[in-house]
């Protein structure tokens, strides 16, 4: 069994924002794996049970905020007993990345986000693949006001088929591990 995490912060004023695009990919993998499905609270978060091409993969949103969420990811990884190296991925924003982009890696350290910072402290280690998506530097913004802002026009043209390109990248990672995903999604997305 699969785990895919995205981050965000619960609540409608933070929904469609830089930091909520982990939580619009798995959405997505929501509308194509388990239509219908409801989500059941468990974990400190929402979690659904979906099937993609027969692997079974949890969807979690943890509905703690996004500097909390460590709770909820150790609490399922811990239930399932997953081992974290192949069975675990967390799909997070990077404004290290440019806006548009995704990287997929096996393990790294949290590089100022705080939502993998509190997961790695719960965990234990940095060692469990994520998939992040750029969505620029911030800027003369402070850096909490730029994440949980709304896109511009002109980084939405470039957010909407990145979101699906890393819908594309967590269903390779399920189906074949990380290093294809990395081999065929990190290589797309240069240039």
């Amino acid at each position: 069994m699969k785990l895919i995490v995205g981050l965000g912060n619960p609540g409608q004023q933070y929904e469609h924002t830089r930091h909520n695009v982990g939580f619009e990919v798995l959405d997505r993998l929501a509308r194509r794996y388990a239509p219908g499905q409801v989500a059941r609270s468990k974990f400190h978060g929402a979690i659904l049970d979906a099937q993609i091409n027969g692997q079974r993969v949890l969807l979690l949103k943890p509905t703690t905020f996004m500097n909390l969420c460590g709770q909820s990811v150790a609490e399922a990884v811990r239930f399932y007993q997953l081992d974290l190296s192949s069975n675990l991925l967390v799909i997070v924003d990077d404004v290290a990345l440019a806006c548009g982009l995704i990287r997929l890696r096996p393990d790294g350290g949290a590089g100022g986000h705080n939502g993998l910072a509190d997961i790695e402290q719960k965990l234990g280690t940095e060692q469990y693949p994520r998939l992040r998506l750029g969505i620029d530097a911030p800027g003369e913004i402070p850096q909490s006001n730029y994440v949980l802002g709304r896109f511009r026009p002109d980084q939405q043209e470039l957010v909407e088929p990145a979101l699906e390109t890393a819908v594309d990248g967590a269903v390779c990672w399920a189906l074949h591990g990380i290093d294809e995903a990395m081999n065929r999604f990190n290589r797309r997305n240069t240039g």
